[in-house]
């Protein structure tokens, strides 16, 4: 059995490794620990991290938990050289609105709403990690629907989809 302090660096070590949400449930399996206990730990780590003094935290996310650099500290990391950002066209940023606020959705219906085709445009939202096959519609053809991923949230700087800022009717 790991001590305290072990599973926090293992916590620790899961975090940096994956560089994305990592679910409670999937840490309570990985290091076979009982919910409550890790969850204390947690509980512990996270005000350890998010301290002033560092370079970054550990934040809570939709069930999950994100280690992630300080916002404050962003001015910087921009001088950082970086790997290849995931640049998007307005055909890709406006197929990833209307997948973001509709979600789940079919290709169908975003191409209604763009009034364009946009089956190259979702190809490449699959192949960033933006969005991903969330199912089928239950209707003639089983159409895949979409939905954006958790690197759509860590990309736009959200924790959940409740931060989309909310759209106003025109007209």
């Amino acid at each position: 059995m790991l001590m305290p302090d072990e599973i926090k660096a293992c916590v620790e070590a899961i975090l940096f490794m994956r560089s994305e949400r990592v679910g409670l449930d999937e840490l309570v399996e990985l290091l076979e620990v009982p919910l409550l206990d890790l969850k204390a730990l947690l509980d512990e780590m996270i005000p350890e991290y998010n301290k002033k003094s560092r370079g970054i935290q550990i934040i809570a996310v939709e069930g999950g938990y994100l280690m992630c650099t300080r916002p404050e500290y962003a001015g910087i990391l921009t001088r950082v050289d970086q790997p290849v950002r995931k640049h998007l066209s307005s055909s890709a940023l406006e197929a990833l609105a209307i997948i973001a606020y509709r979600q789940p959705v079919s290709r169908a219906e975003i191409d209604k709403i763009r009034g364009v085709k946009s089956e190259k445009t979702i190809h490449n939202l699959l192949e960033k990690g933006l969005i991903e096959e969330a199912g089928y519609k239950e209707t003639v053809g089983r159409p895949v629907l979409y939905a954006t991923t958790d690197e759509f949230l860590r990309l736009f700087g959200l924790v959940s989809l409740k931060e989309l800022p909310v759209l106003r009717e025109d007209g």
